[in-house]
């Protein structure tokens, strides 16, 4: 399905919600395509039909109940995949294994894991003269956030001025931060690797210039990083 809105979809899917937001988009779309061609079918039918509106045989019962009834259905078809993607995300906020505080300031990104004490912060975007090879320009910071792989992680994001966003499009995730309301995104990540992305609300003169990177990585390698961090 993805190969007829390529260029036209979400973003490459980094995680099985993100996989399954992308699928009921593709399906949207696709359902949305062909009411697009059936209505205009019919449009051009009634248009070319001089004796249509001329009959004095037509009954519109019938076609008032069908107007009724196929929209009914699609609405139907598209309620069954939507409910899915909602329990199935209901099911992630039940439990958590890691709780971490995402704050948003002017302009970087503090984090505090809430199940390792001492374990907190600041995430500043690189500059040009720190970037190392192969690192992307307004995207790379000093400090990741590091998460393990295959655990229910709980964020919770704040901000402590005006408004931000901490939004990772490649996994379908975009909470706003607003000061005094705490925001909780419970999520699994079964991909390793290096997920980019930015502040989506404009909170200043360097709104463009405090980029989020979150390292979803093994959980040995967790606990590693961990015990770095605390030295």
């Amino acid at each position: 399905m993805n190969n007829y809105f390529q260029g036209y979809n979400l973003n490459f899917s980094q995680s099985l919600f993100s996989s399954y937001m992308d699928w009921f988009h593709s399906f949207n779309c696709s359902l949305m395509f062909g009411v697009l061609i059936f209505v205009s079918l019919m449009l051009l039918y009634l248009m070319n039909n001089s004796y249509y509106f001329k009959s004095k045989k037509i009954e519109y019962q019938f076609g008032e109940l069908m107007c009724s009834v196929f929209p009914t259905i699609i609405l139907l078809i598209q309620m069954v995949p939507s409910l899915s993607l909602l329990y199935y995300y209901g099911l992630m906020n039940l439990d958590s294994q890691i709780t971490v505080k995402v704050t948003g300031h002017q302009w970087y990104w503090s984090y505090e894991f809430g199940d390792v004490p001492g374990l907190e912060f600041d995430s500043y975007m690189k500059s040009l003269d720190s970037l190392e090879y192969g690192e992307p320009r307004l995207l790379e910071v000093d400090n990741r956030c590091v998460v393990p792989s295959n655990t229910n992680i709980r964020f919770c994001i704040s901000s402590a001025d005006v408004i931000h966003a901490w939004a990772l499009s490649s996994l379908s995730v975009k909470l706003d931060a607003m000061s005094g309301v705490l925001s909780i995104l419970s999520y699994n990540f079964p991909v390793i690797g290096v997920f980019y992305g930015q502040c989506s609300e404009i909170c200043g003169a360097n709104h463009s210039f405090m980029p989020i990177a979150l390292e979803v990585t093994l959980f040995d390698s967790f606990k590693s990083w961990c015990l770095l961090m605390l030295e």
